[in-house]
């Protein structure tokens, strides 16, 4: 599978673990990181039994919406990936929740060195698009860069100051 698309996607802190209840199913994720730049990112994800490679590029000023490349590879050339991979592989269990307009809501409940971080992501088919939101689903932090996978990459939320 190939996928060529436009990722629009709001964040938002987790309040309480009540989506644990509302979801449908979970899986571990770990991704790590080959390539931080500031206009584009490469990186390498197992989810579950299996894997991609994903390049995503920079969203325009002002915007939300960014170049996304995802292409599934094999569980043998993620784990050759995963060795050229730079320092901090992120680890998360990820929850899918649906939500009552037909979105799903992905929790991403962060483990290892993101340990304590709970994020909830609305992937939307354009910037404008209205969605109601969960009762878990506390302060955006859409543009709050350290909230992205690629900066927990490198500066784990277990040494942010509290």
């Amino acid at each position: 599978m190939t996928a060529n698309s436009i990722e629009i996607e709001r964040k938002f802190l987790v309040l309480d673990d009540s989506y644990k209840a509302q979801a449908s199913s979970s899986v571990g994720i770990r991704q790590g990181y080959l390539c931080l730049q500031p206009n584009c990112t490469v990186r390498v994800r197992q989810w579950g039994d299996t894997a991609f490679l994903t390049i995503k590029g920079k969203p325009a000023p002002g915007s939300i919406a960014r170049y996304e490349f995802e292409k599934e590879i094999s569980p043998e050339d993620a784990d050759r990936l995963f060795l050229l991979a730079l320092p901090g592989v992120v680890e998360k269990r990820r929850w899918m929740v649906p939500m009552p307009d037909g979105l799903v809501c992905e929790v991403d409940e962060f483990e290892g060195a993101n340990a304590g971080l709970t994020v909830a992501e609305v992937e939307l088919k354009s910037e404008t698009q209205a969605f109601e939101r969960l009762a878990f689903m506390g302060q955006e932090v859409t543009y709050d860069h350290r909230y992205k996978n690629s900066y927990l990459s490198q500066r784990p939320y277990t040494t942010w100051p509290q």
